[in-house]
């Protein structure tokens, strides 16, 4: 009767293992991109609605201290910056189109802060994870600063991705958890009159 039950229990161990394999591979096609824009409750619904992208999640990233809180990020002591780390799919979307989204967001001339937010806590900036999307970082800002649509230099800083810190549960996706409060809030800052006036019908949120 043991002989019997090897056999079915040898087959059990190798789906699991043939399950965990396949979950690890799937992991493994996937690729980070990490952005600032400003306040990240504004960063969050422009890469999570696009075909491609699994997750985007607020947080922290390019200061020194570890396991920032928002009260110690937001009063400008700790040197990071709100951010978003989206997790995509490079089979179906590639991150030149994220950077292209990502320009659409924010004012990339503005070296004091975004909006109605000020302090370089809520710079715009572009942490790149490999040498790929530092590259094409660079050939995106070159190009978007080419096409003469801004009359000031682009500021936005494209640097190493240091640790990223996510934010506490209740920033995860706010303009969902509590729509009213983000309304007023984004209709109140400014982004949205300013990124109508640059990019008119060829915006993309």
């Amino acid at each position: 009767m043991k002989r019997l039950l090897v056999l079915p229990l040898l087959l059990l161990l190798g789906s699991a293992g043939l399950a965990e394999e396949k979950m690890m591979e799937k992991q493994q096609m996937t690729e980070r991109a990490i952005f600032a824009g400003g306040c990240f409750w504004c960063m969050e619904h422009p890469f999570e609605k696009l075909d491609g992208v699994i997750s985007v999640t607020s947080g922290y990233i390019g200061g020194e201290q570890k396991n920032p809180t928002y009260q110690q990020v937001s009063a400008g002591g700790t040197g990071h910056a709100e951010a978003v780390e989206i997790v995509f799919d490079p089979a179906v979307i590639g991150y030149s189109e994220l950077l292209d989204v990502l320009w659409m967001q924010i004012d990339p001339t503005d070296a004091g802060g975004q909006f109605v937010d000020r302090g370089s806590q809520y710079r715009s900036g572009i942490f790149y994870v490999n040498e790929e999307q530092r590259l094409l970082a660079e050939e995106s800002k070159q190009r978007l600063a080419a096409t003469g649509r801004y009359s000031q230099p682009l500021v936005t800083e494209i640097v190493p991705a240091t640790t990223f810190y996510p934010a506490e549960a209740y920033h995860q996706d706010y303009y969902k958890e509590n729509p009213l409060r983000y309304y007023f809030y984004r209709s109140g800052s400014g982004r949205d009159h300013y990124l109508d006036k640059v990019w008119g019908e060829e915006r993309k949120d």
